[in-house]
């Protein structure tokens, strides 16, 4: 049968029913193929509240511990399936590639090789959270993929086998999986939720630089503190802000040592701190309201960086 063509198809029915029928009677029968609406799905992005670096392991990772929340910021994906055997992937930021080294295409092939399944997938992204800033967008999208295609193909795998692919995948994949709060081990993927239900007001600002993850641990022993710049741990009820990586990533990247001390002294912030590896650092606001007004001041003094009001979900 092709699919699209209406095929007529005969019945036979009992004695009394097919003397009121014409001899000629036919049922449409609608074609055998597999195609659900499309999924719509938000991919976070986390913010790391606390990141302590404890040493290098003997495979090469650190091992870490971090307080990393997700925040309202997202990516946003579509899946969707297809007859052809096939992962179609498109992307809305033309300088991503849309091969093999995104992870997106990455964590379906790794879904379709392990299930076995021989159906394919179309999949768009639409990015809203910069790559390279220190937010884990890449790492959401990963996790989101996983778990959109185990509902778009009926939970073929349990989340013990999600949870192995996403630490394939990459470290912070695991954390997405949970999707709230989390205290992350090891090389980060060891995960443990944890409640978090204050909901901080944010400004992120990201400069036009990006860091890569690997250097910044590279440099994480050797590196010194700048005179002037507070790398204390900064108290609150809620918890603490503290970045071990800022130490490294401050001495070669002035710009974001000297934009986080400018931060601190604003009166909107209640804290401020670099996410992750950078280059995104964020403001704690004393209120919501104060948002527009320091966004407006950073843009002010520093020019053209990227920022996003948010807050922790």
């Amino acid at each position: 049968m092709k699919p699209g063509k209406e095929t007529k198809t005969s019945i036979a029915f009992p004695g009394f029913l097919a003397s009121w029928l014409p001899n000629s009677f036919f049922f449409p029968i609608a074609p055998l193929c597999y195609a659900p609406r499309p999924m719509n799905l938000s991919a976070p992005a986390k913010i790391n509240l606390s990141l302590s670096v404890h040493g290098k392991r003997p495979d090469g990772f650190h091992e870490i511990e971090s307080l990393m929340v997700p925040i309202t910021l997202a990516d946003a994906l579509t899946l969707e399936a297809n007859n052809e055997s096939r992962i179609a992937f498109t992307c809305s930021d033309p300088t991503l590639p849309c091969d093999d080294s995104n992870l997106v295409v990455r964590a379906a092939r790794r879904f379709f090789e392990t299930t076995g399944l021989n159906d394919g997938v179309r999949i768009h992204l639409e990015k809203a959270i910069p790559h390279g800033a220190g937010l884990g967008g890449g790492s959401s999208d990963a996790a989101t993929t996983l778990t959109g295609l185990n509902r778009l193909f009926n939970l073929p795998l349990s989340s013990e086998a999600l949870n192995a692919l996403a630490m394939e995948l990459g470290s912070d994949v695991p954390f997405f999986l949970v999707g709230s709060a989390a205290v992350c081990k090891g090389r980060g993927e060891l995960v443990e939720p944890v409640p978090f239900p204050q909901q901080l007001p944010l400004l992120l600002i990201k400069p036009a630089f990006g860091v890569p993850t690997p250097w910044a641990y590279s440099r994480w022993r050797d590196a010194l503190e700048i005179p002037g710049i507070d790398y204390a741990p900064q108290e609150f009820a809620w918890g603490r802000l503290v970045n071990d990586l800022e130490r490294p990533v401050f001495e070669k990247y002035l710009f974001l040592a000297i934009f986080k001390r400018w931060l601190l002294q604003q009166p909107e912030t209640a804290g401020a701190l670099m996410s992750g590896s950078g280059s995104t650092c964020f403001a704690v606001l004393q209120n919501a309201t104060d948002g527009p007004v320091l966004e407006a001041r950073v843009r002010e003094e520093f020019g053209e960086v990227w920022t996003c009001l948010c807050g922790t979900r």
